[in-house]
C-alpha cells in the first residue's frame, strides 16, 4: 500500500507518498480500506518530531480516518466485510489501509458522507469524554472554549448547545467568532484585544466559566482558574501556549476549583479510562445527533492526500476554521 511517511522531521514539505508494507490484522482488530482521514495538530506536532507516537502504534500519522472494512482479525463479531466506518486511531490514517481495534470502530451515522465523516472520531472523542463523560457537563452551565473555530470548538459549541449550555469562545479574528455565533455561541470574545476572563465575568454577571475547554496549556494557566466559577473545572487538552506554568493555588481553592489534564491518543484500548468506553459512550448517547443532523462536522477543505502538505499549512493558517480532510480515495 502507500501511505505517507517522513523523510525527517521538519516542515510540511518532509511528507510523502510512498510504498509501505501492507498492515495485517491481530486478534480483535480488522483492516480497513481509507476514503479519507483527516489532519489534527497532533499530527503537526509528531512532523516536527515533538509528539511521538504511544508503544506499539503506527509510526504513520493520522488519529482518525474513515473507510470500508476489508479484513477482520479473529474474534471479530461485531462487524463484517464490507462494512462502513469510521475509527479512533492511535496513529496510521495517513494511508490506504490501516489495521484498528474493533473497539475503536463507529458506524457511520445516518446519511453522513463517508468522507466527512473521516472528521469527527478525533475531535468528538476529545470533546466528549472530557466535557461529558468526565466533566459531567448539564444544562444551565456555562462552558468556555478556547479555539472556538478550531475541528474541536466548533464541534464543542454544537454539543455544548445541544446540552443546553450558555457557550462562551475565544478566537482571534472577527470571522470566526461571527462563524462560531452561528454554530450557536452565545459570547465571543477576541482574544487578541480583550481580556477573556474580563468580558466573561462581565457576560455573565460575574459568575463565571463552569467548565473551560482549554488548549493553550501554561500561558492561560493563571487567567483561567481566574475565570472559573465557584465549583468549576478547567479542562486542559493542549499546550500550545507552553508546559510550564505558575498558578496561585489561593485562587484555586478559594473557588474549591479542580484542574484536569487529559489526553486521548495514549489512552489503552480496554478498561477503564480507555478508548472503547469512549467509543461505546458516542455510539449511543452522541451518534444519534449525529444521525439527525443536530450536530454537523465542520469542514475547511478536502484535498488528496498526494497534497498532505498544503494540508498541513492549511491547518496553520489564521481563516481556517473547523477540519481539514485528506482524501485518499
Amino acid at each position: 500500500m502507500h501511505a505517507i511517511t517522513l523523510t525527517e522531521f521538519g516542515s510540511p514539505d518532509v511528507m510523502e507518498w510512498t510504498e509501505v508494507p501492507d498492515p495485517h490484522p491481530g486478534r480483535g482488530q480488522v483492516v480497513v480500506d481509507v476514503a479519507a482521514t483527516a489532519i489534527n495538530r497532533a499530527d503537526l506536532m509528531q512532523r516536527q518530531g515533538n509528539y511521538p507516537p504511544p508503544p506499539g502504534a503506527s509510526e504513520i500519522m493520522g488519529l482518525e480516518c474513515s473507510g470500508v472494512i476489508s479484513e477482520l482479525g479473529e474474534g471479530v463479531h461485531d462487524w463484517k466485510v464490507g462494512d462502513r466506518v469510521c475509527a479512533l486511531l492511535a496513529g496510521g490514517g495517513y494511508a490506504e489501509q490501516v489495521v484498528v481495534p474493533s473497539a475503536q470502530l463507529f458506524p457511520i451515522p445516518g446519511e453522513l458522507d463517508l468522507h466527512a465523516a473521516a472528521a469527527l472520531p478525533e475531535v468528538a472523542s476529545t470533546v466528549w469524554s472530557n466535557l461529558v463523560m468526565y466533566g459531567g457537563m448539564r444544562s444551565g452551565q456555562v462552558l468556555l472554549i478556547h479555539g472556538g473555530g478550531s475541528g474541536i470548538g466548533t464541534h464543542a459549541i454544537q454539543v455544548a448547545k445541544a446540552f443546553g449550555v450558555t457557550v462562551a469562545v475565544t478566537a482571534g479574528s472577527t470571522y470566526k467568532l461571527d462563524f462560531c455565533r452561528t454554530l450557536g455561541a452565545d459570547i465571543t470574545i477576541d482574544y487578541k484585544n480583550q481580556d477573556f476572563v474580563e468580558v466573561l465575568r462581565s457576560e455573565t454577571d460575574g459568575h463565571g466559566a463552569d467548565l473551560i475547554l482549554d488548549n493553550m496549556g501554561a500561558k492561560y494557566l493563571q487567567p483561567n482558574v481566574n475565570a472559573l466559577a465557584m465549583d468549576g473545572t478547567l479542562i486542559t487538552i493542549g499546550m500550545q501556549g507552553g508546559v510550564k506554568g505558575e498558578l496561585n493555588f489561593g485562587a484555586l481553592l478559594g473557588k474549591r476549583g479542580t484542574i484536569h489534564a487529559a489526553g486521548l491518543r495514549g489512552r489503552p484500548e480496554t478498561g477503564p479510562s480507555s478508548k472503547a468506553n469512549i467509543v461505546s459512550d458516542m455510539t449511543a448517547r452522541l451518534w444519534p445527533m449525529i444521525s439527525e443532523g443536530q450536530i454537523s462536522p465542520i469542514i475547511h477543505a478536502e484535498i488528496p492526500i498526494t497534497d498532505a502538505a498544503l494540508g498541513h499549512r492549511m491547518l496553520d493558517a489564521e481563516d481556517t476554521i473547523g477540519k481539514v480532510i485528506l482524501r485518499v480515495q
